[in-house]
């Protein structure tokens, strides 16, 4: 889930780089503003309010976020969060995605390949550690240092690797490093999840809007040593309904956002990165589209991949449109100035600082040379062909663990091994036509991106087509059995180096190209982009002190706002919505259709029940499934969305329309009761 766009219309004064202003902030949990809280709303929640919260949430692997709500491991958690689940759980069948799922006993509670939940434990500043460790160095040598000491860090907070795990996190572009250190649970097992049709009702056309009326909810539950995890700290359930301006917090992991970056950094955005992207993301929906036709299988197979690249289109274009936007361009460009006109007003942070717009700017020149080359061969590589990602994660994963722990890449030290070699080898169903299409559109865009005179073009395709490339490999590939999966990754390098697998075989012969460029970027881009950020952050800190928030890193934070509609062009857009609006909205078609049992349900469902909310909540993608928790610490809503005019959210924050959209859990609690008659996981819920 990604939010919004923002317009010229919209009150963009309140944007700020600096202190944050109205309900704007994604807080980390060791730097809440309570007193600035307190004076916007009269009371701030203490330390054991805040602790009980961040113990009680958990991170999902795959970009979602969800609270522990009952004392035996129950998470909830958004419908559109468990969709790989159902996905790779359904058959020809029994297809989870389109009926839904519900275990009424814990025997049919089903595991979630891939899955991990983590809960936040404690968080250590190491910054001096990692600073001290970069010492002077510059470029590949500072990203060489840094790197060797996150791992030896990770390595040494948690020794243990089957209930632990351990993150250096970067916050500021580079100001801070903290260790996040995580109690990890690796069994994950789906409870229950409604049809797409409920979940998802309205799809495309609502997504990103406001009314709304899905039930984008779900439970997962926690198990270990295959039993459920015992969970005394935990939210308590409140199916009550929202109180329109009362005070909500959202505890969640928000993925990425970009309101730290510089002029010289937007500029990539709008002119280059989410340009290229549109066009992929279009170009391949036509292609996914024409490849399913009308085979019921294929449309079966296919769907959760639609409705993940229709998601992207739409977040990435309501980017690119806040981008455009004059009035908002003007106002980010007059927020860096600000920056810069105290700076050079201050003579000795000037001279500590020097001029690190310059310094990023230089970088950004160097980034654009390459995109393209980095883009093409080493991030979008496969362009989600799992089989392809199988083959490179194992000629990776055996090359560099073949190396000491500080001397690898990130994404295979010691810390990060298990969570990998867990979604690497979890059976989880592929479709040999998806990877071919995912590999094929790979290969040509990369040929026309990169010219079929590239040396790296022709180490990729010799002297196939990228059809028929793709074909051959897919079709000789073993991967899709994680049983090879197992043996090649156990085996190492010399398994790997031995493998006849054409997709293996594919990825030593070509993956020197990647890497390069992989190595290019980290010293031409990466290393001083981190040193110039960490003299913007000095800057700010030394302007804005502790009144600042970092860019969201996919991280536990909290943010706090109210429950509220908004008014824009002289229409007032009220804070719920409820049942009766979803039947009135149904048609009986796709995308506004409802399943057998709702039509059954409807005598028995109180109209007035509120369904979903919207509040000011400062949110963006990656909080899908956050709790949203009353001031008494109770959960009415799990987060699920934004309005589409908080697209522009990676970029800045709105009080006038920035909303955030909730499912209420009064409308869940009414589902279970009256749809699903789920009578154990009601009991479950209203014992605790």
């Amino acid at each position: 889930m990604k939010f919004g766009k923002l317009t010229a219309a919209t009150a963009i004064a309140a944007l700020s780089a600096g202190a944050a202003s109205a309900d704007e902030g994604m807080w980390t949990f060791d730097n809440f503003p309570a007193a600035k809280m307190r004076a916007d709303y009269g009371w701030a929640p203490d330390q054991a309010w805040l602790d009980h919260v961040r113990l009680s949430s958990a991170r999902l692997t795959g970009g979602c976020s969800s609270s522990v709500i009952t004392s035996q491991g129950l998470l909830l958690t958004n419908h559109h969060c468990v969709l790989d689940c159902a996905q790779n759980l359904s058959t020809q069948s029994s297809d989870y995605v389109k009926d839904g799922f519900l275990a009424d006993d814990r025997t049919k509670e089903r595991t979630c390949p891939g899955q991990q939940a983590e809960i936040l434990m404690a968080i250590t500043d190491v910054t001096p550690r990692v600073q001290k460790a970069i010492g002077s160095a510059a470029g590949a040598a500072l990203i060489a240092a840094r790197d060797a000491e996150i791992a030896r860090i990770e390595s040494d907070g948690c020794k243990d690797q089957a209930t632990q795990r351990c993150e250096v996190v970067t916050l500021y572009g580079g100001g801070q490093y903290k260790l996040y250190a995580y109690r990890k649970y690796s069994d994950v097992r789906l409870v229950y999840a409604p049809e797409t049709a409920v979940g998802q009702f309205g799809g495309d056309p609502d997504n990103f809007n406001f009314p709304r009326y899905g039930l984008d909810a779900a439970f997962l539950r926690l198990y270990e040593n295959g039993k459920p995890v015992a969970t005394p700290t935990h939210l308590k359930w409140n199916p009550r309904a929202p109180v329109p301006g009362e005070a909500v917090f959202v505890a969640g992991n928000p993925g990425s956002t970009l309101r730290l970056d510089t002029q010289a950094q937007i500029a990539l955005m709008r002119d280059l990165q989410l340009p290229n992207t549109l066009m992929l993301l279009s170009e391949y929906r036509g292609r996914l589209i024409g490849a399913m036709g009308d085979d019921p299988e294929k449309l079966r197979e296919g769907k959760d991949e639609l409705f993940g690249i229709e998601n992207s289109f739409k977040a990435y274009s309501g980017q690119l449109r806040s981008l455009v936007d004059p009035a908002f361009a003007a106002k980010l460009a007059a927020n860096e100035a600000d920056l810069r006109n105290r700076v050079a007003a201050d003579a000795a942070l000037k001279a500590k600082i020097g001029d690190p717009w310059r310094d990023v700017a230089a970088a950004v020149d160097a980034q654009r040379a390459i995109y393209m080359r980095y883009a093409y061969l080493e991030r979008r590589a496969g362009f989600g062909s799992d089989l392809y990602a199988y083959a490179r994660t194992l000629v990776r994963a055996a090359e560099e663990r073949a190396k000491p722990n500080e001397k690898r890449l990130p994404a295979y030290t010691d810390a990060q091994l298990p969570l990998l070699e867990k979604q690497l080898l979890d059976p989880t169903p592929t479709y040999a036509w998806l990877n071919e299409l995912g590999l094929r559109f790979w290969l040509s865009k990369t040929r026309e991106y990169l010219t079929a005179d590239d040396p790296a073009v022709k180490a990729l395709l010799g002297k196939d087509s990228p059809e028929t490339l793709a074909h051959r490999l897919v079709g000789g590939t073993r991967l899709a059995d994680p049983k090879v999966r197992e043996a090649l990754f156990k085996g190492g390098l010399p398994a790997i180096r031995a493998s006849d697998d054409p997709l293996i075989r594919f990825v030593l012969a070509t993956d020197g190209q990647a890497r390069a460029a992989y190595d290019l970027y980290r010293a031409k881009v990466d290393g001083p982009i981190t040193a110039a950020q960490s003299r913007l952050a000095q800057a700010r800190f030394a302007i804005y002190g502790d009144r600042i928030y970092p860019d969201a890193t996919f991280t536990l934070r909290i943010s706090y706002g109210k429950v509220e509609g908004w008014t824009h062009d002289g229409m007032t857009v009220p804070p719920t919505t409820n049942f009766a609006g979803l039947y009135d909205r149904t048609t009986g078609q796709d995308p506004f259709y409802l399943p057998p049992r709702w039509v059954a349900a409807r005598a028995s469902l109180d109209p007035k029940t509120v369904l979903d909310f919207s509040t000011t909540n400062d949110v963006i993608g990656g909080n899908s499934g956050s709790p949203t928790i009353a001031k008494d610490g109770s959960v009415i809503g799990a987060l699920f969305d934004g309005n589409i005019y908080s697209l522009g959210g990676d970029f800045g924050y709105d009080p006038a329309l920035n909303r955030s959209v909730v499912v209420s859990v009064g409308a869940v609690n009414a589902a279970l009761a009256r749809a699903y008659h789920a009578d154990a996981i009601l009991k479950e819920l209203q014992a605790d």
